[in-house]
């Protein structure tokens, strides 16, 4: 039910077209059906000379051509009939074709639009837990599966449903004893259709899935070739996708047993069919029951009708292809997208920021932020520090409303984060990430993504503020370099700071450093965070870091300890408390002293 509802939900504001095709495939296989009746004419009254078996229309229009005489004398008519019916058929077949063919591209246009956008719009713990190249299959193959059966099989089913008719009407009116012969094995191929159909699904459904994690497993190791290079990795990335292309592989294989069984049988029973009409046609025929045009029309339908009977099993095949497709894609129309609080408003950022007794947790019983509380005063740079999985990225989602926090309170400038605009909270805030994405677009163009009204002149004072401007005029084309997918032309340091570069060209109230000065050198780290200390007036700016001289000019440094805040205060004031912080800077104090050691001798 939910599948036919989703079917209906699809053909919306495409029905004209897919009506006019069904209305073309009844007129195509109704002239389809008139050669044989024209050769019966042809046979049995123009050259044997009995009477004619035809609707009175027929036999109007060939008495007012001068009758059956006439016809014997000018037997070209017949084949110019033939000629003229053919030609209709082809006309009526191509406005099916292209009705079907704007009715099914309409729909797989407005299925991917609605796909993309909907995946826009979904919550980013969806994106955490999907599989990307799943997603991926979903939108295009899945799509494309869909889009091959309203092309085609669909109106195929009404043009079965067509022949069975006109040719049941057609034969049971010429000799019914044999019609019920013609007929006799259609119910078997219809019951042995039905048990495939029912067979093939589960396989169809198994095949699909496991399409989608190959093309999971090959899009995660393209995204990462970098790494697997890095560690020798090839031999096990590759058995990893041999063993998911073997089970992939095992699956079709089945998938063609079972279907080359069904047409093996449904082959036999479709030409033990045309074989008992022809017997039996042939006795009548014999013993003068039949006539010899009768006889060749009774060949040609039975010809005719079980073949497209036959066809139906891989229409309910194709359909069954297309039920699984359309599941799997409608799994993420009708996954429920990010919204936002009833009443929320664009509220200034540009104040204090409290978080107050904040605790939240990603799985239940396993808290990541325990009764949190911290002020953030308008226009303060504000450092964190902490372990792994202590928390400080966690602080940023929420921030970002990426996630909602459990219990307590965060105000921003007095509101209530929940009650403020997600879209307009994500505009206001500039964020660069550890691993920031670049597109493979030239250096201008990512930076301008942030604001597509820049200009040069400001995206080049961006770069400089990100220390890059330099390296980008060394570049052969400067600022027109083209920068490889993921930005893997780059080094990460370079990416990094176009990264930065292009959060800064846009006006935010708030700036999260998430990490994103770990690939550039000190030297570089200093010189940014004096470039954005004389740039920034009044913007809030939150550094999450690993590295002491990062964080150590910041207003105020919290550092974080199993989701609660263990200590706050400025550098010269932690350094000199025991502490996660002091022993984080003797340790690199030793380290950097070692390393200078080493370089002097």
């Amino acid at each position: 039910m939910i599948a036919f509802k989703n079917f209906l939900k699809l053909m919306r504001g495409n029905r004209l077209y897919y009506f006019g095709a069904v209305l073309m495939a009844g007129l195509a296989t109704f002239t389809t059906m008139l050669p044989p009746l024209i050769i019966r004419i042809t046979i049995d009254s123009a050259l044997d000379g009995k009477p004619m078996e035809a609707p009175a229309l027929v036999i109007n229009f060939i008495e007012n051509l001068g009758g059956v005489s006439a016809l014997a004398v000018n037997i070209w008519i017949c084949s110019l009939a033939i000629v003229a019916v053919t030609i209709t058929t082809g006309v009526f077949s191509y406005f099916r074709g292209k009705f079907t063919a704007k009715g099914s591209e309409n729909i797989a246009k407005a299925l991917k639009d609605t796909l993309y956008d909907h995946l826009q719009k979904m919550p980013y713990n969806y994106h955490v837990n999907a599989q990307t190249g799943d997603l991926i299959q979903r939108c295009t193959s899945d799509v494309e599966t869909i889009r091959r059966f309203l092309a085609s099989q669909m109106v195929e089913a009404f043009r079965v449903i067509f022949i069975v008719t006109y040719s049941m009407i057609i034969m049971s009116g010429i000799n019914g004893s044999l019609t019920i012969v013609s007929v006799v094995v259609m119910p078997f191929v219809f019951v042995f259709s039905f048990l495939y159909f029912k067979k093939i699904m589960a396989s169809f459904k198994a095949a699909d899935e496991k399409e989608g994690e190959l093309q999971a497993a090959l899009q995660e190791n393209l995204s990462g070739v970098r790494v697997v290079r890095a560690f020798g990795r090839e031999k096990y990335e590759v058995d990893k996708f041999e063993e998911k292309n073997s089970t992939f592989r095992d699956l079709n294989i089945h998938l063609i047993k079972v279907m080359s069984g069904f047409w093996a049988i449904s082959d036999f029973l479709c030409i033990f069919q045309i074989a008992l009409v022809l017997f039996v046609g042939v006795y009548y025929t014999v013993n003068g029951n039949l006539s010899l045009g009768s006889l060749l029309v009774f060949n040609t339908y039975v010809g005719m009708l079980v073949f497209p009977i036959r066809q139906l099993a891989r229409i309910l095949s194709d359909m069954g292809r297309m039920s699984v497709s359309l599941g799997r894609v409608y799994e993420i129309i009708n996954s429920p997208p990010e919204i936002d609080t009833p009443n929320a408003v664009k509220h200034p950022l540009n104040g204090d920021i409290v978080f107050d007794h904040i605790s939240f947790y990603y799985e239940k019983n396993k808290p990541v932020l325990s009764d949190l509380s911290f002020t953030v005063k308008k226009g303060e740079t504000i450092a964190f520090l902490g372990s792994t999985g202590s928390g400080k990225s966690t602080i940023m989602h929420l921030l970002l409303r990426l996630y909602d926090y459990i219990d307590g309170s965060i105000t921003i400038n007095g509101q209530e984060l929940r009650l403020i605009e997600k879209k307009w909270l994500r505009e206001r805030i500039g964020v660069v990430l550890q691993e920031p994405f670049l597109y493979s677009k030239t250096i201008e163009e990512n930076i301008r993504m942030a604001r597509f009204d820049a200009t040069h002149v400001e995206i080049a004072d961006a770069a400089r503020t990100a220390a890059v401007h330099d390296v980008i005029e060394n570049f052969e084309n400067g600022y027109d370099t083209l920068v490889g997918e993921k930005g893997v032309t780059l080094s990460g340091g370079q990416k990094q700071r176009v990264a930065i570069a292009r959060t800064l060209i846009r006006a935010s109230d708030i700036l999260i450093f998430d990490d994103s000065l770990s690939a550039v050198d000190t030297d570089t780290d200093a010189r940014i965070r004096a470039a954005l200390k004389e740039r920034r007036t009044d913007v809030t700016t939150f550094i999450i870091s690993q590295r002491i001289t990062t964080l150590m000019q910041a207003d105020k440094i919290f550092v974080i300890e199993y989701g609660k805040l263990s200590d706050v205060g400025t550098h010269s004031e932690l350094i000199e408390r025991e502490g996660l912080y002091k022993r984080i800077w003797n340790i690199q104090n030793m380290l950097e002293e070692d390393f200078e050691e080493e370089i002097a001798t």
